[in-house]
C-alpha cells in the first residue's frame, strides 16, 4: 500500500475557521463514500464545531496519567487498527503527554501517512517554526508548540483558511471562539487589529513561498527551461563598473510596476579572478541593491553571457537589465560583445539594454609595465647597448657567421631583455635585432637592401617570433603579479571580515585594522550634514563635518585635512593621514571604506533594535497589565458594586444574614482590590529600586503560621514539617509572610485531591530554607524562569495578573534571598526559599534597610547595621 496524503488547513489566528473547514471536507468525503474517522478533533467549547464532529465516527481517545493529572491524547494504535481511508487529526504542533510513542503530534501523523492513510490537520502560523520568533516580536505572546516548516512544506496539499481580522473580531465578540469572560482580554492583547493583519500577511506570504517551491519542482521534474510569467522576477547584471547604481535604480521602477515583484543583482566573476571587477563599486551597488528590497548574487562563469542566462533561468527570472555594451566600433565588428549576446540567447525572457555614461567608450587597457622602474631601465640596456656589443663580438669572432645562427643569438638577447625589463625593451630589441641583422648578415651586407626571398622571410619570422615572445613573456609577469596582488588583497579582506565578525565594535575594529596595515597616523571616519551645501574641500565650513568614529593621534576634522581621502557616499568620508601609498592601494583602502560604512550601518542598526527592543519590552508588559488588572479590577469591583446596590435598594427586602452576606461580599471583593494595588505598587517601587526593607530575626514557624492563616480554610490541609532547631532568620516579616502567601497559594492552587502541600526547612551555611512542596502538574524546566516574569501565567486559564511569583521571587532579592523552583522527586514541583539565617551579633534594634539602585546611596542616616 502506498503512503497516504496529507492535507493542511493553515491559518493566522485560533478562530479562523480551520477545523471547521477541516471537519466540512471530511462530510464532503464521507458523502462520497469514503472511509472518514475522527482521531481527534478539539471543538473548544465551539457548538457549530461540536456539531459537525456529531455525524462523523469517533475513535475513542486514550487517557494519560502525569504528574497526578489526567489527561487525553489520541489513540494512535485504535486508529492504525482501524485502518480508515481518511483520519481526521486536529493541531498539527500539538505536544503529546510525555509517555506517548511520539512526543510531537505531527510525529503521529507520520505514522498514519505510512500506513496508507490520508490525514486532514490543521496548524496556525504561529506555530512554524521559522515564524514562531517573528510572531513573538509581533504579539508579544511566545509560543512554546511549533512544527518544522518541513512538515508543513511536504503536505500534498495546504489551503489557507482565511478572515479579515474584522471579521474574526466580531466572531470573537458574538461568542462564537472563546468563552465571554475571555473575549475582551484576547481583544485587547492578542487579537488587536494589527496583529491579526501582520498574521495574516505572514500566512500569505508563506503560502507564496510553498506554492513558488512547487512551481520549481514541477518545471524541475518536467525539464522546462521557459520563462513561465507567474510572478515578475527582475534580475540585474553588473559588471562592476560605474553604470551599475544607474542599472540597479532601473531595474528597481522595473520591478515596482509590478506588485510583489522580486528583485535580483548577479555579478559573474571569472573563474581565475585575476581580471574582476572594482570591489568598492561591488560593495556600494551590494548596498544599494539591498536598501532597495533586492538580494545580491556572485557567481563564477568564463562565458559570461551563458551564465547569465542559467543564472536568470534558474530563479525563473522574467525580466533581465543588461548595461549597453561599453565595447568600441571597432571591437564590434570582430566580437558582438556581452549584451548582444546575451540577447541572442534569452529565449523569451524580457531583456533591458540601458544606455549610460560609459557606453561605447571601450575599456582602458592597461599599458604600464608591471616591473619595476630598474628592472626597466636594465631592459632597455640591453636593448640599445647589448645588441650592438653582441653583433660586433660575433663579428670579430667569425666573419662569416650565418643568418640563421645570428637569428638565433640575437633572439636570444631579446627573450634576455623580455625577461628582465618587460615588453617595451623586448619590442624595442626584436626592431633593433631586425636591423642589425639586415645590416650585418644579409647580403648586400653593411646595407638594408635584401636580395633573397628566404632572407626576407627568415627576418620577418624573426621580428614576429621576437614580438610575440616579449608580449608573452611580459603577459606572464603582469599575471603573476596580478595573482600576487590579488593573493594579499584577499587576504587584507578577510582580515577586514575577520575584524568585524565577533566584535561588540566592528567599525573600531575595522578602522584599527586599516591603520595597521598601512602604517598610519590616524584614520578618521566622517560624517557630513545632509543639509549642507557642497563647497570645494578648501571653502567648506568645518562645522559641516562630525567625527563619527577614529583611531590614531590626532582626527582629521574635515576631508582637507586629511593626506588620503576616500569619499564613501554623499554623506560619509574616510580621511587618512600618513605616508603616501601607492595608487593600487587604494582599491582595497576603498573597500575598507565600504565596509566602514556598512560596520556604521550595522552598529546604527544594532542601537535601534535595542532602543525597539526596549519600547516593544514596555509595550507588551503595558497592554498585558492592561488586560490582565482590567479583569482583575473589573471582577472584584463588580461583585462590591453589586453588593452595596443591592443593600441601597428599596424594591427588595434583606434579612439580616442576607444583609451580613452582601456585606461580607462586598468586604472580600475591596479587599482583593486592595491587594491587587498593593502588589501593583510594591512590584512598581520594586523596579525602581526604592522598596523599603525592615530586617529583623524572625522564626520561620511564626512566618509560615500567620502565613497559612492569611489563606484560611484551604491552607488547614497543608503539613508543616519544621525542624525545632532551625535558626531565626534575618528577614522583614511582612514582605516573608506575602512570599510565603503566595507561595504555598499558587502549591495549594495545583496540588491534587489528597496530597496537598508540606512545608519543611534546613539550615545550610547561614542559610536557612523554606521548602513549599506539591505534587501537581509541575513546570517544565524551559518554562521555569517565565513563571517569574510579571503578567505571565502557565497552566492557567490566564485570568489573573500573573503578579504572584515575579512579586514573591522581587521581595525575596529585596531581603537578599533566593526563590527557585525545582522538581518534586515523586512528580510535582519545589519552591526553595532561602534567605540569611539570623546574625550571632546583631546591632540592636534590628535593621532597616532602603533598596535602592545599585548607583544611588545607601542613606547612611539610617540606624542600625548598614546591608553588606
Amino acid at each position: 500500500m502506498g503512503r497516504g496524503q496529507l492535507r493542511i488547513y493553515l491559518g493566522s489566528a485560533p478562530g479562523v475557521g480551520k477545523t471547521y473547514a477541516m471537519l466540512e471536507e471530511a462530510h464532503r468525503r464521507l458523502a462520497r463514500g469514503t472511509d472518514v474517522v475522527v482521531g481527534l478533533v478539539e471543538p473548544h467549547g465551539r457548538a457549530r464545531t461540536t456539531e459537525l464532529i456529531g455525524g462523523l465516527e469517533v475513535v475513542p481517545r486514550r487517557t494519560v496519567q502525569y504528574r497526578g493529572a489526567t489527561f487525553e491524547e489520541m489513540d494512535l494504535d485504535a486508529v492504525l487498527r482501524r485502518r480508515p481511508e481518511v483520519a481526521v487529526v486536529d493541531e498539527l504542533a500539538h505536544t503529546n503527554v510525555p509517555g506517548s510513542r511520539h512526543a510531537k503530534r505531527w510525529q503521529d501523523i507520520e505514522d498514519l501517512l505510512d500506513a496508507g492513510i490520508t490525514v486532514l490537520s490543521t496548524v496556525n502560523i504561529q506555530h512554524l517554526e521559522s515564524l514562531n520568533d517573528v510572531v513573538e516580536r509581533i504579539t508579544g505572546v511566545p509560543q512554546r508548540e511549533t512544527v518544522p516548516d518541513e512538515v508543513v512544506r511536504r503536505a500534498d496539499q495546504v489551503e489557507l483558511v482565511d478572515m479579515t481580522p474584522e471579521a474574526l473580531r466580531r466572531r470573537m465578540v458574538h461568542g462564537n471562539v472563546y468563552a465571554a469572560e475571555k473575549v475582551d482580554a484576547a481583544l485587547g492583547n492578542y487579537f488587536r487589529v494589527g496583529n491579526l493583519t501582520a498574521l495574516r500577511e505572514l500566512a500569505l506570504l508563506w503560502l507564496a513561498d510553498k506554492v513558488d517551491d512547487q512551481l520549481d519542482r514541477y518545471r524541475a521534474d518536467h525539464h522546462i527551461d521557459d520563462t513561465w510569467e507567474a510572478r515578475e522576477r527582475v534580475v540585474v547584471a553588473l559588471t562592476g563598473g560605474a553604470e551599475g547604481e544607474t542599472l540597479i535604480r532601473r531595474a528597481a521602477r522595473i520591478a515596482a510596476r509590478g506588485r510583489g515583484a522580486d528583485l535580483m543583482a548577479v555579478h559573474v566573476m571569472p573563474s581565475d579572478g585575476l581580471i574582476g571587477a572594482n570591489p568598492t563599486l561591488l560593495a556600494k551597488q551590494r548596498l544599494l541593491i539591498e536598501s532597495l528590497g533586492g538580494t545580491y548574487h556572485q557567481v563564477l562563469g568564463e562565458d559570461i553571457p551563458a551564465a547569465l542566462i542559467e543564472f536568470a533561468r534558474g530563479v525563473n527570472a522574467t525580466q533581465l537589465v543588461l548595461g549597453a555594451s561599453r565595447r568600441g566600433r571597432l571591437a564590434q565588428l570582430f566580437s558582438r560583445g556581452v549584451a548582444l549576446t546575451t540577447v541572442s540567447q534569452a529565449g523569451s525572457m524580457d531583456v533591458h539594454l540601458v544606455p549610460h555614461q560609459q557606453a561605447g567608450r571601450g575599456r582602458t587597457a592597461a599599458l604600464g609595465s608591471p616591473l619595476s622602474r630598474h628592472r626597466q631601465v636594465a631592459g632597455f640596456v640591453l636593448a640599445l647597448v647589448g645588441l650592438p656589443l653582441l653583433v660586433l663580438f660575433v663579428r670579430l669572432l667569425r666573419d662569416d657567421v650565418s643568418l640563421a645562427t645570428g637569428e638565433l643569438l640575437l633572439l636570444a638577447m631579446v627573450i634576455t631583455a623580455a625577461l628582465v625589463g618587460g615588453m617595451w625593451p623586448a619590442l624595442l630589441a626584436a626592431v633593433a635585432g631586425f636591423l642589425l641583422l639586415n645590416w650585418f648578415f644579409t647580403e648586400p651586407i653593411n646595407s638594408f637592401e635584401v636580395n633573397q626571398l628566404e632572407n626576407v622571410v627568415a627576418l620577418a619570422v624573426f621580428l614576429l617570433v621576437a614580438a610575440s615572445v616579449s608580449i608573452v613573456v611580459d603577459t606572464a609577469a603582469r599575471r603573476t603579479r596580478e595573482a600576487a596582488r590579488a593573493s594579499a588583497d584577499a587576504q587584507n579582506l578577510a582580515t577586514v571580515a575577520g575584524s568585524m565578525v565577533g566584535n561588540p565594535r566592528p567599525l573600531i575594529g575595522l578602522l584599527d585594522r586599516l591603520l595597521e596595515t598601512y602604517g598610519l597616523t590616524s584614520v578618521t571616519l566622517l560624517e557630513r550634514s545632509p543639509d549642507a551645501p557642497r563647497l570645494p574641500g578648501s571653502q567648506e565650513d568645518p562645522s559641516v563635518w562630525s567625527v563619527v568614529a577614529c583611531v590614531g593621534e590626532r582626527p582629521c576634522l574635515t576631508p582637507a585635512e586629511a593626506d588620503v581621502e576616500v569619499p564613501i557616499d554623499d554623506t560619509l568620508s574616510l580621511a587618512l593621514s600618513g605616508p603616501a601609498m601607492p595608487a593600487e592601494d587604494r582599491r582595497v583602502i576603498e573597500a575598507f571604506a565600504a565596509q566602514a560604512a556598512l560596520a556604521l550601518r550595522q552598529e546604527r542598526l544594532s542601537r535601534e533594535a535595542a532602543s525597539a527592543g526596549t519600547l516593544a519590552e514596555a509595550d507588551r508588559m503595558r497592554t498585558a497589565l492592561l488586560a490582565a488588572v482590567g479583569h482583575d479590577l473589573r471582577t472584584p469591583l463588580a461583585a462590591a458594586k453589586a453588593a452595596v446596590t443591592s443593600l441601597r435598594s428599596d424594591e427588595v427586602t434583606f434579612d439580616a444574614d442576607d444583609e451580613a452576606e452582601l456585606l461580607a461580599t462586598a468586604d472580600e471583593s475591596l479587599d482583593r482590590l486592595s491587594d491587587l494595588i498593593t502588589n501593583l505598587l510594591d512590584l512598581s517601587r520594586l523596579q525602581a529600586g526604592v522598596l523599603g526593607v525592615a530586617l529583623r530575626p524572625t522564626a520561620a514557624g511564626d512566618s509560615v503560621a500567620r502565613a497559612l492563616d492569611e489563606l484560611g480554610e484551604p491552607a488547614r490541609e497543608v503539613t508543616v514539617d519544621l525542624p525545632a532547631d532551625l535558626p531565626r532568620m534575618d528577614v522583614d516579616p511582612a514582605l516573608l509572610e506575602r512570599v510565603l502567601v503566595n507561595v504555598i497559594g499558587n502549591a495549594l492552587r495545583f496540588s491534587p485531591p489528597g496530597r496537598p502541600p508540606t512545608v519543611t526547612g534546613r539550615e545550610d551555611e547561614s542559610v536557612v530554607e523554606l521548602l513549599i512542596i506539591d505534587h501537581g502538574p509541575g513546570i517544565p524546566e524551559d518554562q521555569r524562569d517565565r513563571v517569574f516574569v510579571p503578567f505571565q501565567r502557565l497552566g492557567d486559564s490566564g485570568t489573573g495578573v500573573g503578579l504572584g511569583l515575579a512579586l514573591s521571587r522581587g521581595l525575596t532579592e529585596a531581603m537578599d534571598g533566593t526563590l527557585t523552583p525545582e522538581t518534586t522527586p515523586d512528580g510535582g514541583l519545589t519552591m526553595r526559599l532561602a534567605v540569611p539565617a539570623e546574625d550571632d551579633d546583631p546591632a540592636p534594634g534590628g535593621r532597616v534597610v532602603l533598596d535602592e539602585r545599585p548607583d544611588d546611596r545607601r542613606g547612611d542616616d539610617v540606624p542600625g547595621r548598614a546591608r553588606p
